[in-house]
């Protein structure tokens, strides 16, 4: 069952990526932690189990946020990612299909509601 519940946070704030990831963990998520995009892809290349990611949008390297939500869509589909920003409102049609955007600073109730739907669509994944 932990192999279904593992969760990427790629975040260049420290404070911001260890907060996530302490939430994250006290609802029951293995969680990895990344600060950028190739860091984050390195992940997930050794590290099948991962089955969501948590991306900021803005982070340094060749590779935004947006960008990474799209790779990762194209390379592993059936991941759950979430995108969010404190500064970036993503536009219409510049997010991958089926994929959540949550706005920083996070409100514990639509983070809760998140991740609600997160555990919902890996529930449906185990047979």
């Amino acid at each position: 069952m932990a192999e279904q519940r593992a969760v990427l946070v790629v975040e260049d704030e420290p404070l911001v990526r260890l907060d996530l990831a302490t939430r994250l963990e006290d609802t029951g998520f293995l969680v990895f932690e990344a600060s950028s995009a190739a860091e984050a892809i390195a992940i997930l290349e050794r590290h099948t189990q991962i089955r969501v990611v948590f991306t900021d949008i803005q982070m340094p390297g060749d590779m935004d946020g947006l960008a990474l939500a799209r790779y990762v869509r194209d390379r592993w589909p059936p991941t759950i990612i979430v995108v969010s920003s404190g500064r970036v409102q993503p536009g219409p049609g510049e997010m991958p299909d089926d994929v959540s955007f949550l706005a920083k600073p996070y409100e514990s109730g639509r983070l809760r509601t998140i991740l609600d739907e997160v555990a919902a669509r890996l529930a449906s994944w185990v047979h």
